[in-house]
């Protein structure tokens, strides 16, 4: 069985124990005297149980081997994080610009930027290495095998994309067990798939920058430098809201749509564009075959 059909296997029980177990939790944090909505709870159920699903598929899916190579070297790779996250910080900075250029009646809010900024810093952080370690390191590198380095990019890009856009509309609370709040939250969830066109701008958005993301894990065949550019961008994307708020007259192909704006517009995806080009050339090398990089790292 190949890589991509033991991780769908584990992806549908994960998914199918997150639907059974959900109402089981939200009762039971409701019982503790805890007030979280449904949603919450079953994005944090369905977390767990992938979490458990893939540690019991982890030898057929090599899971440890696969995040080992991604994350070797550390101490040699570290500066890597740093030149990420000032390739980020660089591209968006220049989105930014562009706001301040256009909106030249209003000041640029930077003591809002920064504020905004520094508070996201840590969770910046944990974000880019988590999901560089499943999306990258595990997903892309396992999927190469399958598809090519090429395939895998576009392949484990669209799967990003579709499991940030992915989520639950309505917020409500359950009171008592409700067994098929499980299923009916995960439908409703799926329902921005079901109108593509309104999700298309933040769809694109994630899949174009999940390409440059993993073009740079190609390049590099280890997770540091899409970390560094991962957490620049969440910083970016989190900071945008003070360009928003400021009543700077923002056009939408910069303002963009969707619940993270920054990464719906047009503006966004031909940065995107750039960065996917000039990599090669910042980062000073080709990608390498898996082939290579198995021998490489072993």
């Amino acid at each position: 069985m190949s890589f991509t059909l033991k991780f769908v296997l584990a992806l549908a029980l994960g998914l199918a124990a997150a639907v059974i177990i959900a109402p089981f939790a939200a009762a039971a944090v409701a019982s503790a005297g805890f007030h979280f909505p449904f949603p919450r709870i079953f994005d944090r159920t369905v977390m767990v149980t992938l979490l458990v699903a893939l540690l019991c598929f982890a030898r057929p899916l090599r899971l440890v081997e696969l995040l080992r190579e991604g994350f070797a070297r550390p101490r040699v790779n570290l500066v890597r994080v740093g030149a990420g996250l000032l390739l980020a910080l660089v591209a968006v900075g220049a989105l930014f610009g562009i706001a301040a250029y256009i909106g030249s009646s209003h000041s640029i809010p930077l003591r809002e930027i920064a504020v905004r900024a520094s508070s996201f810093v840590l969770a910046a952080i944990v974000i880019a290495i988590i999901e560089e370690g499943f999306f990258r390191a595990f997903l892309l590198a396992g999927m190469e095998r399958d598809f090519g380095s090429g395939g895998a990019v576009l392949i484990s890009s669209a799967i990003y994309a579709m499991a940030h856009v992915v989520r639950s509309p309505a917020r409500y609370y359950l009171i008592g067990i409700h067994p098929g709040a499980g299923m009916r939250d995960l439908a409703e969830s799926a329902v921005r798939l079901a109108h593509p066109i309104a999700a298309f701008p933040e769809l694109l958005g994630l899949f174009l920058l999940s390409v440059v993301l993993g073009e740079a894990f190609l390049l590099s065949r280890t997770v540091y430098f899409s970390i560094g550019m991962h957490a620049g961008f969440v910083l970016g994307a989190k900071s945008w809201p003070a360009i928003a708020h400021s009543g700077m007259r923002v056009p939408r192909w910069l303002a963009g749509w969707g619940p993270v704006p920054l990464i719906g517009a047009p503006a966004a995806w031909a940065m995107a564009l750039a960065l996917m080009l000039l990599l090669p050339t910042l980062m000073g090398r080709r990608p390498a075959p898996a082939q290579t990089r198995n021998a490489i790292t072993r």
